[in-house]
């Protein structure tokens, strides 16, 4: 299993710094969250630093999975916006695009987004047309530019469960390049099933994995231990559905100690994993 770790847990360092500390500590990809000190899309020299961070990640031997969740990066006073489902919603189309072909440059193995928070004004109906019509849009460029789109059901927002990602998937046409990308904490937030049975019932739509302790009913990600998630049986899921992409923290508020909650977590997801093998064996015997 390829671990690694989200760049948004190391928002107080210069990217550069957080891929040595990431890959110091023997994560074998990055999830990189695409802000305002982490490779702007907005940023002046754009193609120059792309290729820079490509010829990082490569001499780090560090794969890459783009993330889109920036809080102020389109709008500086509101935080998330616009998303796909507001009146402005053409930026983020734009920002999701320019995402996509960042994620052709870096060799990305997935690009992850979500559909936002419906605003009051907009009823339910008119948020799911334009969630739609959004989500085509972003698939063109994604199919120009050969990438893999992972859309990541969100606690409250419009699409926050693996139900709601279905019905999309289903609203799009069931395209190819089109999976999803799972928060393991989010499955116990405000899933029904057990976590393990939400990693094998979307096992063939399975492009990217976000993975964090958490509490039902609570959206709060975790170091792990702190929450009520059995990590072990989790990793088993993931291994017995074929998975074999990154498997990437998800810490976003614990950039204050980045350093430390990384070591942390690399230390207890090896020993989960080991757990987990040792747990298969003992059920084969």
């Amino acid at each position: 299993m390829r671990f690694g770790y989200g760049t948004n847990g190391f928002a107080n360092h210069r990217l550069p710094d957080a891929l040595d500390v990431i890959a110091g500590l023997g994560y074998e990809g990055v999830a990189l969250t695409l802000d305002h000190s982490h490779l702007d899309p907005y940023a002046d020299g754009l193609g120059r630093r792309v290729a820079e961070v490509a010829d990082k990640l490569r001499d780090l031997g560090l794969a890459v999975v783009v993330e889109t969740g920036a809080r102020y990066l389109l709008d500086p006073r509101r935080k998330h916006a616009p998303t796909l489902l507001d009146d402005d919603r053409d930026l983020r189309v734009d920002f999701l695009s320019r995402a996509v072909a960042i994620g052709a440059d870096l060799g990305a193995e997935a690009v992850s987004f979500w559909s936002g928070v419906r605003p009051a004004r907009i009823d339910r109906a008119t948020a799911w047309s334009r969630l739609v019509d959004g989500c085509e849009r972003v698939l063109d460029a994604a199919r120009r530019a050969d990438v893999t789109l992972g859309f990541e059901p969100e606690p409250g927002m419009l699409v926050e469960t693996i139900d709601g990602w279905r019905r999309l998937q289903e609203a799009l046409g069931s395209p190819d390049g089109f999976g999803i990308t799972l928060d393991i904490g989010h499955c116990r937030c405000n899933e029904p099933e057990p976590v393990p049975r939400c990693v094998a019932a979307v096992a063939a739509h399975l492009v990217n994995v976000q993975i964090d302790d958490m509490r039902r009913g609570v959206h709060e990600h975790l170091e792990f231990g702190e929450g009520e998630i059995d990590f072990p049986p989790v990793l088993r899921a993931l291994d017995d559905a074929g998975y074999r992409g990154l498997v990437a923290v998800e810490l976003p508020r614990h950039s204050h100690a980045a350093p430390d909650v990384a070591r942390r977590s690399i230390e207890f997801l090896r020993g989960a994993e080991q757990e987990s093998r040792r747990e298969g064996e003992g059920r084969r015997a």
